[in-house]
């Protein structure tokens, strides 16, 4: 069955009611450089290439709205302006409970997503193996890294926790835990074809999976919408919203002898690559920041997808290729969107909304009306809302601390959430 017909059988957009009642009567309706209304689109072809400007027919899914080029918001009266100083080739801004899009800026646009592409890693690989778990390297788990990847120093003939392991995804980027972790999970193959399906569960249908560590590769494409998915599906796991948030850990060194023929192994420090969350190289930490995934590369130039909380309200933005040819662009443009968002979200009708994984599906087949995209933002019962495509552990599809996690059914066989993930406990923490 086309792809286009599979979005049409999943299920109608969210009737967000508090987002709708909170709508002031008096609206400014903003579409910049708008093309024609967009068909529902078909997946693009894996082997598709970002151009120079958006392609005037996008992905619908989440809304018609998000699949027309250019600056989709829609103020209220009393709703503050959007930052005039983005140069992003796409952002989106959402509400990362109710699965509201606030404003996006052509947030289907398939662009190169570099290390971002590690949280669908993380996503599809953490619930796999146990924490504890130990692996020792062999010279073919590191075989096949790009010149010039992101490392956090893993050795050869070394034994590893997964946990470590872990750290040095999350904290390093690095693209040797990456491939050893990939090693773990029968291969790069195996891997490649687990994250594409786990997109594919979560319907980020712009993403296409190459190589899983994000590294630059043909017809290696995601979105600003898709990877704003993708995180909030981790975030809804414990050791997820752990690793992302941890701002230095200590990673295991080399084996050495010493002078006295005695074995020992020694630790050394790494620190996180989110500025926003540690502060580093001229940026303050940004008041609320739990995270997520950072990433940098030759095609993709600077992408970010954060998380941040306060007064009670998650957002989730995600910022792809800031024009300005400055690493820190990323980050101050995100930051922006950030301060737009926590002051707009009660003054704005969204544009979109963040769907549910396939499995959230109420199971009433085809729903009327449902010609642009799926979408509400949670799951039936108490069916965990990220569920991952292939097997795992025990612990698998869990909705592991988040608060009261319970969902309410609205009008329509729509779903919402009313799920609170406890960012403030892990600012604690960091602090």
């Amino acid at each position: 069955m086309p792809a286009s017909l599979k979005t049409a059988r999943r299920s109608l957009l969210v009737a967000s009611a508090v987002s709708l009642s909170l709508s002031l009567p008096l609206s400014l309706s903003i579409s910049l450089t708008a093309a024609p209304a967009a068909l529902a689109a078909d997946k693009p072809s894996p082997d598709a290439s970002p151009s120079a400007t958006p392609p005037a027919r996008m992905s619908t899914v989440g809304g018609e709205r998000l699949g027309t080029p250019g600056t989709q918001v829609e103020l209220g009266a009393d709703a503050p302006v959007l930052p005039k100083d983005l140069t992003a080739r796409s952002w989106i801004v959402a509400d990362a409970e109710s699965g509201d899009v606030l404003a996006a800026h052509n947030a289907h646009w398939r662009l190169a997503p570099a290390s971002t592409l590690k949280m669908l890693f993380a996503d599809t690989l953490l619930p796999k193996f146990g924490k504890d778990e130990e692996h020792k390297v062999v010279p073919s788990d590191l075989a096949g890294i790009g010149p010039g990847s992101s490392m956090v120093g893993i050795k050869e003939d070394e034994t590893y926790t997964v946990h470590d392991l872990w750290l040095g995804v999350f904290l390093r980027s690095g693209n040797d835990a990456v491939r050893v972790l990939s090693a773990m999970n029968d291969g790069i193959d195996q891997t490649v074809k687990d994250m594409n399906a786990h997109a594919e569960e979560l319907q980020a249908l712009d993403t296409n999976v190459v190589s899983p560590d994000g590294y630059d590769a043909k017809g290696q494409v995601s979105s600003a919408y898709d990877l704003t998915l993708v995180a909030r599906s981790g975030l809804q796991k414990k050791d997820f919203r752990e690793y992302c948030s941890t701002v230095r850990a200590e990673f295991p060194g080399e084996t050495k002898k010493n002078k006295k023929g005695k074995t020992t192994r020694e630790s050394f420090e790494i620190q996180n690559t989110n500025r926003l969350l540690t502060g580093d190289t001229g940026l303050d930490a940004y008041q609320g920041i739990a995270g997520v995934k950072n990433g940098n590369t030759t095609n993709a130039g600077s992408t970010f997808t954060g998380v941040a909380e306060r007064d009670g309200r998650v957002l989730l933005v995600t910022v792809m290729n800031p024009e300005k040819d400055e690493y820190n662009e990323v980050y101050k443009e995100t930051a922006r969107l950030f301060d737009w968002g926590f002051q707009a979200a009660d003054k704005v009708t969204p544009v979109g909304e963040l769907v549910p994984p396939k499995s959230a599906d109420t199971g009433n087949g085809a729903q009327q009306g449902a010609t642009a995209s799926p979408s509400a933002s949670g799951a039936p019962g108490d069916k965990p809302m990220a569920v991952g495509a292939s097997g795992g552990s025990s612990g698998m599809g869990v909705a592991l601390g988040i608060a009261g996690g319970v969902l309410a059914l609205v009008a329509g066989g729509a779903f919402l959430v009313n799920r609170r993930w406890p960012l403030p406990e892990l600012m604690r923490r960091r602090r």
